[in-house]
């Protein structure tokens, strides 16, 4: 049992860290610049963005849908 534990929280532990790892060249950089003329990356930025807030939207929308399915419902 104690094996098990620590197998798994040494896995955790090196995804966490391989994560962060991993994300670190991101944060320090810009992946969409929308301010330059002419090259198309305002269309990419904005299709990006509308991308995103589907995703958020929806996720916001799955999650209440969820909640509503697990109350219990009400008798009248």
């Amino acid at each position: 049992m104690l094996r098990r534990f620590r197998s798994a929280a040494g896995a955790a532990l090196v995804a966490v860290a391989t994560l962060l790892v991993l994300a670190a060249p991101a944060g320090a950089q810009q992946l969409v610049d929308a301010g330059k003329e002419g090259d198309g990356s305002g269309g990419l930025a904005f299709v990006i963005m509308v991308v995103v807030i589907v995703g958020i939207a929806g996720s916001l929308f799955f999650l209440d849908h969820v909640r509503r399915n697990r109350l219990p419902e009400e008798e009248d």
